[in-house]
């Protein structure tokens, strides 16, 4: 009796053994091929989103090789780096919006009380800017032409501006 127990709980023990093994040798793999198949769609979704990234910056000084050899004179001391002219074209343009009467560079004159600032710039090339402004309550746009001076002074020109609809 005593040996057949043992017998008995031997080969329980076996096929507990067998069981576990199969369980958590197909758990294993399943976790793999799920791992697998997470990494693979991040990886799409990163492709993804560098591609589209790419996109929108396609106009942009920092992706336009053309408009950055523009300010390439040949001579060093006069070259002027693009990396260091974006943000100083950009504050220049956001220091105007101090003025009483609201930024120049909106093409809108002051319509109710709230003057026009300039929100949001960025540096399409060698030569252009679109720039977001608001009252507060009304949205625009507007598409300006920039220009480094001799004196390495930066001077703005509206090219042309709107307004969006106020939304009700």
């Amino acid at each position: 009796m005593k040996k057949s127990l043992f017998l008995y709980l031997s080969i329980l023990a076996v096929l507990f053994a067998v069981f576990t093994y199969s369980f958590l040798g197909s758990e294993v793999k399943f976790e793999q091929e799920r791992y697998k198949k997470i990494t693979t769609k991040l990886r799409d979704s990163i492709n993804l989103l560098t591609t589209k990234l790419a996109d929108a910056n396609y106009f942009s000084l920092e992706k336009n090789e053309n408009a950055q050899n523009y300010f390439d004179s040949g001579s060093a001391e006069k070259m002027i780096q693009y990396e260091k002219l974006i943000p100083v074209v950009t504050e220049k343009l956001l220091d105007l919006n101090a003025n009483p009467k609201g930024n120049p560079y909106t093409g809108q004159d002051q319509i109710g009380a709230n003057k026009f600032i300039i929100n949001k710039v960025k540096v399409l090339n060698h030569r252009w800017i679109i720039a977001d402004f608001s009252d507060g309550d009304i949205w625009g746009e507007v598409l300006l032409k920039y220009f480094v001076n001799e004196d390495e002074s930066i001077s703005f020109e509206v090219n042309q501006s709107l307004l969006y609809q106020k939304q009700k």
